[in-house]
């Protein structure tokens, strides 16, 4: 990043195209609001001026050394990123942040350039090569103006910055280009020549700005958040639709107003802006299909919170039209859609897959799941498709259940998408098999096998080590697969995340579940191993509210017959029929709900 200040006079000076994004919001200075403030202090500026300028005039000072006394006026920032410019044509930089404040520095100068003509100053020229560029190196009309406003008020700058204003018109550029030549008129009238040139002096040395240039490794995302406090989040959907528009219009794209209705106008919607996530995770939705989309098509994994920058260098390196790019990114926003829930997927199997990912909270596996949403038919069928979203269910889950390390999720299903992507492209396995060859690993052992589970399952502490949404999720999963393979029973259905979780024998077991070892050390050795059961997903059950809590902490033969009571829900039928509740039996149950969980969740062959 480079980041200097400079005076308006060294700013604007260059032969250079300020250019705003098409989509930026609308000019909204106006005269109580920046105006008359600015205007102030411009008035203020120059009164320091002539005054240390006359002490010097009476005292034999030199000029030079006065002027330096005097403190300049900061303006604030603006942040340019760098634009792709032909050899030997102007130098291009798009205005990220600071529109405002540029734009109304230019009408600013414009005013004072009315005054200069009026008084016939020489230093007219000077001011007006802080608007034009030089006449030799404009190829086009447009390129005359330092500044080029968005696409809605590029008939209007023309006429704003034109010699002759017209009397008519309230477009705000008009107005403030009145406003401050009225104003600096008022300012010099009647005073000596010297004034106007000390006005003129003020304005293009005094008043500085911060010029924040992007640099290739820049990220503005970051910079806007610090100069703007951190107060409000900011979207990098809006800098890449802006940097997306731009590209367009500098490549001479056609309708772009058309292709923002068709593919990107659906973004601007309060669902797509509504913020998801946790904590310092929290984004737009925007910005989280941008980064999936990103992660997809450059088959590298990016971060929301640098994304424009890597969009930047995505766009930089592919060559590919706004339009191409925004009819990608408006299939993977409905892609995404239906795979957050939004709108329903075709298949029972994939809508039950999307919503067991979306409570486990793998977001890293969306970018791979909405590519696969987008590819065509012939590349995937239906039957293919949800084969490959249940690998990848059964993948997440059964690593969950072990307790596996969930970092590098990102790379993994970067990696996945990059197997599938070459199947698609040279033929040879099917997809899926590509998917689960990535997914199993090189050495096979990424994907937990049915042992790995038994042992999981008879030794491991589920409740406390596993949030309760997914100890629910993993308990109704397996009453659902119960209850669709039961065929003694007719089957019930449960919203299982309204359900509660059970001890089947109690946290507080000690007060109602004496020890039935008779000796004090084989006391101390049951309470042991009740302890260390305890917590085990063989003594845990699902319950719905009409369970009686009261007996929730009672002897078994009282919970018994309330499990009974519960004998729809498919995992507790078999606890009423158990005459004793032991560490034995959380063992038994614990092997067969591990027997259940594989079936639910098959390790697929490669």
């Amino acid at each position: 990043m480079d980041a200097n200040t400079y005076s308006l006079k060294q700013v604007l000076t260059q032969d250079r195209r300020y250019v705003i994004p098409t989509f930026q919001r609308d000019y909204e200075w106006t005269l109580d609001g920046q105006w008359a403030l600015l205007f102030e202090d411009l008035v203020e500026t120059a009164d320091r001026l002539f005054q240390a300028r006359q002490q010097a005039a009476a005292s034999g000072e030199p000029l030079a050394k006065a002027d330096r006394k005097v403190p300049p006026h900061f303006l604030g920032a603006i942040v340019c990123d760098q634009l792709p410019a032909a050899v030997g044509g102007l130098d291009l930089r798009a205005v990220i942040d600071g529109q405002q404040r540029l734009t109304t520095v230019q009408l600013v100068l414009r005013g004072v350039l009315d005054v200069l003509i009026e008084h016939r100053s020489p230093r007219a020229n000077q001011v007006r090569r802080l608007l034009e560029n030089h006449p030799d190196i404009v190829g086009s009309p447009e390129e005359r103006h330092k500044l080029w406003p968005r696409r809605k008020d590029r008939q209007v700058w023309p006429v704003a910055m034109a010699d002759d204003l017209p009397e008519q018109g309230t477009h705000l550029y008009l107005q403030a280009r009145r406003y401050f030549s009225q104003r600096t008129r008022e300012a010099v009238k009647g005073a000596e020549p010297e004034r106007l040139d000390t006005f003129v002096d003020a304005l293009l040395d005094l008043f500085k700005l911060v010029v924040i240039d992007l640099e290739d490794n820049d990220d503005a995302q970051v910079i806007f958040e610090v100069l703007n406090g951190r107060q409000t989040p900011l979207s990098a959907a809006d800098l890449v639709k802006n940097l997306l528009f731009l590209r367009g219009e500098l490549s001479d794209e056609k309708e772009l107003e058309k292709i923002y209705d068709t593919y990107w106008a659906p973004f601007d919607e309060p669902w797509w802006k509504t913020e998801v996530g946790r904590g310092h995770a929290q984004r737009g939705r925007r910005d989280v299909l941008l980064s999936g989309w990103l992660t997809a098509v450059s088959r590298s994994e990016a971060s929301v919170s640098h994304l424009y920058g890597q969009v930047r260098s995505y766009l930089d390196s592919a060559g590919r039209k706004t339009v191409d790019v925004l009819a990608e990114l408006h299939d993977f926003g409905r892609a995404y859609r239906v795979v957050v829930g939004a709108e329903p997927a075709e298949a029972q199997s994939l809508r039950q897959s999307y919503q067991r990912l979306d409570v486990l909270g793998i977001t890293t596996a969306t970018p791979l799941l909405m590519w696969l949403r987008t590819l065509p038919p012939d590349s995937l069928s239906a039957v293919d498709h949800a084969l490959a979203v249940q690998a990848v269910e059964s993948w997440v889950v059964r690593r969950l259940l072990v307790g596996a390390n969930t970092r590098g999720y990102g790379k993994v299903f970067v990696d996945v998408l990059k197997g599938a992507a070459e199947r698609t492209a040279v033929g040879g396995p099917s997809l899926v098999e590509a998917v689960v060859r990535v997914l199993r690993g090189a050495d096979d052992t990424l994907w937990p096998d049915d042992d790995e589970l038994v042992k999981a399952f008879a030794t491991r502490r589920f409740y406390g080590n596993l949030t309760q949404e997914r100890i629910r999720l993993v308990l109704g999963a397996i009453d659902q697969y119960l209850q669709e393979n039961n065929p003694k029973t007719e089957p019930a259905t449960f919203s299982y995340e309204k359900l509660q979780i059970e001890h089947v024998m109690p946290r507080d077991w000690r007060k109602h579940w004496p020890p039935t070892a008779t000796d004090e050390a084989g006391k101390l050795l049951e309470t042991q191993r009740r302890d260390e059961a305890l917590h085990r997903i063989g003594n845990l059950t699902l319950v719905t509210p009409t369970f009686n809590n009261s007996v929730s902490n009672g002897s078994w033969a009282v919970k018994r017959p309330e499990f009974a009571q519960q004998s729809k829900l498919q995992l507790n039928a078999s606890l009423a029929d158990c005459e004793t509740w032991t560490v034995e039996t959380v063992d038994e149950r614990s092997r067969t709900l591990a027997g259940l969980a594989a079936m639910v969740w098959p390790r697929f062959s490669a």
